[in-house]
């Protein structure tokens, strides 16, 4: 028993690092990736309880089935560990060590293989607040800078217009946004990385 948890504890541990290392969110939790450790833990010890008596097995089945978790879960990527996580903990449980440990080293290596490839275009959310009639010149100025664009909200109240733009920068060149931001007419000129998670 203490080999089995010993061992799922440096493979937990061995996720903890890779997901640290790995992680591309806005955020990063130190409680959730604790969290991954704790969960490869408990569940090879559910496991080991399973396998040792048909008996337990199903009350086991039985107790887990009230439980619900309605945590919501952000990032897609969090979901894999949680999954990565589990499986660990199941087949440690289970003595199917080297599946564990060479699945780990596949999983680990795609996981820092595919984080590293980024595109060139970096997508941003362009935020702007202007007089309504420079509306058509800094369209035009914006389709002349960047690679593409997507309208995502515009807003129009007593002449002033606040514009929502998605849009796509080479090598991450932000020297545009200070020629907008000196147009006659425009209040401010704001620029944020975008992960994709909007709400108009």
């Amino acid at each position: 028993i203490v080999t089995i948890l010993m061992i799922t504890f440096v493979i937990g541990m061995f996720i903890f690092f890779i997901y640290k290392k790995t992680f591309q969110g806005v955020l990063y939790t130190q409680s959730y990736n604790v969290s991954l450790v704790m969960v490869s833990i408990v569940t090879s010890l559910i496991i080991m309880t399973i396998s040792s008596n048909f008996i337990l097995s199903l009350g086991m089945v039985g107790a887990l089935s009230i439980v619900r978790f309605r945590t919501a879960i952000k990032d897609s990527m969090d979901i894999v560990f949680m999954f990565w996580a589990i499986s660990i903990g199941i087949t440690n449980g289970a003595g199917l060590f080297k599946i564990s440990l060479t699945g780990s080293l596949i999983i680990a290596a795609s996981l820092l293989i595919l984080t590293r490839l980024k595109s060139k275009s970096s997508p941003y959310l362009l935020i702007l607040n202007y007089d309504e009639e420079k509306n058509i010149e800094i369209m035009n100025r914006i389709e002349s800078k960047v690679k593409k664009y997507n309208l995502k909200a515009k807003t129009v109240v007593n002449g002033s217009v606040e514009l929502t733009v998605e849009i796509r920068i080479n090598n991450d060149d932000t020297s545009f946004l200070n020629g907008l931001s000196k147009i006659e007419g425009v209040k401010n000129a704001v620029l944020v990385s975008y992960n994709g998670d909007y709400v108009s």
